[in-house]
């Protein structure tokens, strides 16, 4: 198979946005460590705890992403890369853990054509067609 673009990027990725549900007594705990000065603020407090989390688990992790072959960090996928891909009669099963972000330019039909699936643990980059071409593909 051609070699993939490098993933490496110069800025850091946009975080993802998530919503939780707290409990009024632990969110009242949370607010009274904030005031106390122990973090800067509610995200602060809910960051560290799910660092200290994945940390914990990190050996997990690990073990996790080698037997299920997945990429860990950045991954993304030019039109060049799939056309590459389709030219040399491949198609590739993505697994991700992280980001893939499958760029602007790749049409639904070239996804479609050179992404037989598509595994993605954290945030999936496309856009909205090639996404809507892909949805069967998804695991």
């Amino acid at each position: 198979m051609p070699p993939l673009s490098p993933s490496a990027t110069s800025s850091k990725p946009l975080d993802e946005k998530i919503t939780i549900n707290v409990g009024v007594v632990d969110l009242g705990q949370i607010d009274l460590l904030v005031q106390e000065g122990f973090y800067a603020n509610r995200t602060d407090l809910i960051r560290t705890a799910i660092r200290n989390q994945l940390s914990a688990h990190a050996e997990v992790v690990r073990q996790v992403v080698a037997r299920k072959m997945l990429v860990l960090g950045i991954q993304h996928f030019s039109a060049d890369d799939l056309r590459a891909v389709q030219a040399a009669g491949q198609t590739l099963q993505i697994r991700v853990l992280g980001l893939a972000t499958i760029a602007p330019d790749v049409s639904p039909e070239l996804a479609l054509a050179t992404i037989d699936s598509l595994t993605v643990m954290g945030a999936l980059h496309a856009s909205a067609a090639v996404k809507a071409a892909l949805a069967d593909r998804l695991r």
